[in-house]
Parts: C-alpha cells; sequence; structure tokens
C-alpha cells in the first residue's frame, strides 16, 4: 500500500509539475524549431498535436524578444504589476481595520455582517459583476483603472481571513498594552498588526495571485485594450501563436514565484493561524 500511495503521488505530482516545466523548457526554442514544432499553431485547424519538451538546441530569442524587440509585453506587465499592488495594499488596508473591528468589538448587527462577509466571498465574482459595473458606472469609473481597483480593496476574503487572524490575538495582550495607556489605533499598529503579520503576509500572497490572473473585470471595466494587464495579453497572444507565447508565461510567472518564495513560511504561519484547514 506504501509504494501505490507513493506511485499515485509521484503521478500527481508529475501532472502538475509537467505544464510548468513545458512552458519554461520550450521558452529557450528559437524561431526555426518553433515553428517546426508548433507551426500547426498558426493554421485554422490543427492537423496533430505537437509535444516537444527539451529544445533541439537552446536559445534566448524569445527573451530578447519580448524584453527588447517588442514593447507590447512590458507595458501590460507594468499595467499588472500597478493593477495588483494597488488592490493588495488596499485590501491589507481595509482587510486589517475590517479584522480587528469583527474579531475585538461587540457592537449591533455584528454577526450577521459577518454572515453576509462570508456569503459574498462564496459567490463567484460574475454574480456580482453585473451590480458591479452599474455602481462604478454611475460613479463615473468606466474606463478607468478605479473600476478595477475599488471592488478588488474590498474583497470579503481579506475581511474573513484577518477576523480568523485577530481571533488568535489574546486578550490579555491587547489589555495590557491599553493599561500601559495605549489607545485603540496605537494597539491596533504597535500590538495586533505585528503578531498579526503571518496573516497580513497572507493576504498578501494570495491577493496578489488572485488578482494577477485576473480577466474577467479588465475585459468588462476597461473599454481601451492599451490599459488591460497582462493575463489578456497572454490569452491574446495564443491567438497570434508566435514564439513569445512561452518566454511571456515564464516572465509572467516570476513575481507570483518570487513573492511565494520570500513569504513561504509566513504564508504556511498565516493559514495556520487563521484555522483554515
Amino acid at each position: 500500500m506504501k509504494i501505490l500511495k507513493n506511485g499515485i503521488l509521484v503521478l500527481l505530482s508529475i501532472l502538475v509539475v509537467l505544464p510548468f516545466l513545458f512552458t519554461v523548457l520550450n521558452a529557450f526554442m528559437g524561431s526555426e524549431e518553433f515553428y517546426e514544432y508548433y507551426g500547426w499553431l498558426n493554421r485554422d485547424e490543427a492537423v496533430y498535436l505537437a509535444f516537444h519538451l527539451f529544445p533541439d538546441k537552446w536559445s534566448f530569442e524569445a527573451f530578447v524578444t519580448v524584453l527588447l524587440s517588442a514593447p507590447d509585453y512590458l507595458m501590460k506587465f507594468w499595467n499588472s504589476l500597478g493593477i495588483t499592488t494597488a488592490i493588495a495594499g488596499g485590501q491589507i488596508f481595509v482587510s486589517c481595520l475590517a479584522g480587528y473591528g469583527f474579531s475585538k468589538f461587540r457592537f449591533p448587527g455584528r454577526y450577521p455582517l459577518f454572515v453576509l462577509v462570508i456569503l459574498l466571498m462564496m459567490m463567484p465574482y460574475q454574480v456580482t459583476l453585473v451590480s458591479n459595473y452599474i455602481m462604478l458606472d454611475r460613479l463615473g469609473l468606466i474606463g478607468s483603472y478605479g473600476a478595477v481597483i475599488l471592488p478588488g480593496i474590498f474583497s470579503s476574503f481579506g475581511v474573513f481571513l484577518m477576523k480568523q487572524v485577530m481571533d488568535g490575538i489574546s486578550k490579555e495582550v491587547l489589555e495590557a498594552a491599553r493599561l500601559d495607556g495605549a489607545g485603540q489605533l496605537r494597539v491596533l499598529l504597535s500590538v495586533a498588526l505585528p503578531i498579526s503579520k503571518g496573516g497580513i503576509a497572507s493576504l498578501l500572497v494570495l491577493n496578489f495571485i488572485d488578482n494577477w490572473n485576473m480577466v474577467e473585470q479588465p475585459l468588462v471595466f476597461l473599454k481601451d485594450s492599451s490599459m488591460y494587464p497582462l493575463s489578456i495579453f497572454l490569452a491574446d497572444s495564443i491567438q497570434e501563436s508566435g514564439m513569445e507565447i512561452f518566454a511571456c508565461g515564464v516572465l509572467a510567472m516570476l513575481p507570483v514565484l518570487l513573492l511565494f518564495a520570500y513569504f513561504r513560511d509566513e504564508l504556511i504561519s498565516g493559514i495556520s493561524a487563521s484555522e483554515l484547514k
């Protein structure tokens, strides 16, 4: 049974890692090799399915094209980075305040409001897409980055996560700070937030990954294609089917991988602290 379990785990691991390796290794193909194996992508109908893992000849041609010759990728990269950073920063600010309030204060309607937060978190984004569009249109934000950033800042998942993290802070620690003369804001900034840094790091990583890959929001809320983020650009690049698509995919992975590698321990401890299984 142990051999069988390990065999199943190895097989599943290969299935998970293979697309990643396929993208990374094929990014180092030259143009001639790409069209030799994937030239059918430019036709209306695919006549066969090519699968080529290791390049016959290693080349940085695709990366040079993406980074130096074609500015579209870098423009969309910075669009994505700006949108994602703004949403992540705003959501951390709002979620820390709301999570602390739900966790440490008792006020009328607290429980129904938190149940509403959970219900909104469980709904697919498409359910609220129309209502968000109507509200943003009334605010005159359709066609601007604010239409994409503002709904993301007030995502219910961050509030839920930080509330669970704040619940793990003992009342005695907060009372000790108040006895020393600290006000509510000082208690939050000097005690609650440092203790919750693992949860904040978890929220940062999860939020960044989610918004880095957004598709529906920019397509609906932005009218100018030059403002589109990288996620939409990559989808369009597949239709063009040039050798750059693999290099673009690799470069799109890097921010997420670096963020995860840097906050890996905090991510694990933060999820553990929030009692999410």
